[in-house]
């Protein structure tokens, strides 16, 4: 059975492995991004992580999961935020296909999450479907009709700039917004707070963390009925770290939602929870590599 290196590359963590042609993971680590050392590092680690793993595998394929915004048919990064310095304009395909001979496609990583639920996951059989992920940011995609909806500049679906209440989705909505306002209500440092941390006090009373929370909520039902009314979606799936809380933030979104949605919209939308966590951008990535080589 042919083998594929999936490499999911985010802020915090590279997450690496290797898939089998039937879509099961039969390697799965993780390192430091480094984030700070930039582009030419994160080339690097993947270059070494694909010469790691052809020493014990026969590799038919190196898909690539990203942050930033990715022009696919190039595999380079258009657009990366500060956060990953001088990753702009790297061009992972040619790089890593010119070192190893390999086929390489790069697709960006929220695109790959959503994929990933839309073939194998939470958002199966659901169409059109939006997915969001809750994180440092807010990032979304749409998939339709087994395809990937990216726009004419490869942007489509960058939720987190929608404009709203004076300010963008997801300076209000996102999980470091979270903590930013328990620590600001609370005069305590940024550091000390974390969602772990702010969902554990939530759910032993405290008040502030207890408001905090129902203010994203809030943001994130308005958000995600604002895109229902232009999508009109058969599902909105949520992913990111915030959202490994489904069992307090289920109810909480669904009526969040359903409050600034019409009925007749809303109860034609379901709202689901990411079932492949860790694994979605890996997944995603080889599943775009399929639909580019199906014979590869």
């Amino acid at each position: 059975m042919k083998k594929y290196v999936s490499i999911d590359i985010g802020g915090t963590a590279i997450k690496y492995g290797i898939i089998c042609a039937d879509g099961g993971i039969l390697v799965h680590k993780e390192m430091p991004t480094e984030a700070h050392k930039g582009g030419a590092s994160i080339l690097e680690k993947a270059a070494q992580i694909i010469r790691q793993l052809l020493k014990e595998h026969t590799i038919s394929g190196i898909c690539i999961s990203t942050a930033g915004i990715v022009d696919t048919k190039k595999g380079a990064i258009l657009y990366a935020a500060p956060l990953i310095p001088g990753y702009t304009g790297v061009c992972l395909k040619e790089s890593l296909e010119k070192q190893f001979q390999i086929p390489c496609e790069v697709e960006n990583d929220v695109n790959c999450a959503g994929l990933s639920e839309y073939l194998s996951g939470a958002g199966c059989g659901f169409d059109p479907m939006l997915m969001l992920t809750v994180g440092t940011g807010i990032g979304g995609c749409l998939v339709t009709g087994r395809q990937l909806y990216r726009g004419v500049s490869y942007s489509a679906c960058e939720v987190g700039y929608l404009r709203m209440r004076g300010s963008d989705f997801q300076t209000l909505g996102s999980a470091s917004s979270l903590c930013r306002r328990v620590s600001e209500n609370k005069h305590e440092p940024l550091d000390d707070w974390n969602g772990r941390r702010i969902f554990d006090a939530a759910a032993h009373g405290d008040r502030i963390c207890i408001h905090a929370i129902d203010e994203m909520v809030d943001i994130l039902g308005l958000g995600i009925a604002n895109l229902c009314y232009v999508l009109n979606p058969g599902a909105v799936i949520l992913g990111g770290g915030i959202m490994a809380q489904e069992s307090y933030l289920s109810e909480r979104i669904e009526k969040a939602v359903r409050f600034y949605l019409l009925e007749h919209i809303a109860s034609a939308v379901r709202i689901a929870f990411a079932k492949h966590k860790n694994h979605a951008g890996m997944l995603g990535a080889f599943y775009h590599f399929k639909a580019c080589h199906p014979d590869s």
